[in-house]
């Protein structure tokens, strides 16, 4: 985006704030602000921190690790310090630091290594092991497939290149996180029938924030095949809602009437995340299915 002005930065700012607007506003007016980036951005996404919604201020610090700014930092590092924030938002910080990739980081990730909070220990441990990755630089010479999406991920995708391969790697509870992540990188790239039925295999393996980000690969892909699978977890509602609100915007990523049958059902459930994350995949399902060209469109509307 270019010829953006303050003030118009500011008043996209006003409306991710203002928790009188519909939460699809203020998500649209979020992934605005991530597209426009720099200082002010990241100053108004800082001030939603306060806010009550857990799935909001979790995307909030999924985008300033997006935005891949050094300037976000110290944001997200008071975020995973505050231990009255919700474990999906502190996970969401410490996987954002880990996208940024600054060894500057490192000290203040080995310190959540043990958080009694699961999903938080194991996000450090995974930011730690991208930023090492990273650092090395044998790591740079590696040959990975390219990530056809947009997104930042926390492990790069595994060398290997057999469908059966990755999928024994990733069901694996001997390997590693990073190891099984990279495995799922790797065959999130594929982009094969195969690859997607591989993925769709582990939604019930490994731990919530394995399983969360499974959901979240198989969102990426928006393959049809993988609807039952994600129809599944939303509809266990024994799952970890860190799991269920990520099936929840997969579907709505993938938006057909199956996804928006389910979607529907799930919009009053008694989960504020879960609920939340139906709505938010209903305003994507109207999203894919209309003649709009961009998502994050709040420019436009308050230009």
């Amino acid at each position: 985006m270019v010829n953006i002005t303050e003030n118009q930065i500011r008043a996209i700012g006003s409306v991710l704030n203002d928790e009188k607007r519909p939460l699809k506003e203020r998500f649209r007016a979020l992934f605005t602000l991530r597209n426009v980036g720099g200082s002010v951005s990241i100053q108004c996404i800082n001030e939603c921190f306060k806010d009550s919604s857990a799935l909001l201020k979790h995307e909030l610090a999924y985008c300033l690790g997006q935005m891949q700014d050094k300037e976000a930092i110290s944001v997200l590092v008071k975020v995973l310090e505050d231990v009255t924030q919700e474990p999906m938002v502190r996970h969401e910080a410490a996987e954002a630091l880990g996208a940024i990739g600054s060894p500057e980081v490192t000290e203040i990730l080995e310190k959540y290594l043990k958080d009694p909070v699961v999903e938080v220990a194991e996000t450090c441990e995974l930011a730690l092991e991208r930023i090492k990755w990273l650092q090395d630089p044998n790591c740079s010479k590696e040959r990975t497939s390219e990530n056809p999406y947009t997104s930042v991920d926390p492990a790069p995708p595994a060398t290997v290149v057999d469908v059966t391969k990755l999928k024994e790697i990733l069901l694996s509870e001997q390997a590693s996180l990073f190891e099984r992540y990279r495995a799922m990188f790797a065959l999130r790239n594929m982009r094969t029938k195969d690859a997607v039925l591989a993925l769709g295999s582990a939604l019930k393996c490994g731990s919530a924030l394995f399983r969360h980000e499974i959901a979240f690969v198989l969102g990426q892909l928006q393959d049809e095949i993988s609807v039952p699978f994600l129809k599944e977890s939303l509809e266990d509602c024994n799952e970890n809602e860190m799991v269920r609100h990520e099936c929840a915007e997969a579907l709505g990523a993938i938006a057909n009437e199956d996804c928006l049958e389910v979607l529907n059902k799930y919009v009053t459930d008694d989960k504020r995340v879960v609920k939340e994350s139906c709505e938010i995949a209903l305003d994507m399902c109207e999203y894919e299915n209309s003649p709009e060209f961009q998502y994050a469109n709040t420019l436009q509307i308050t230009s």
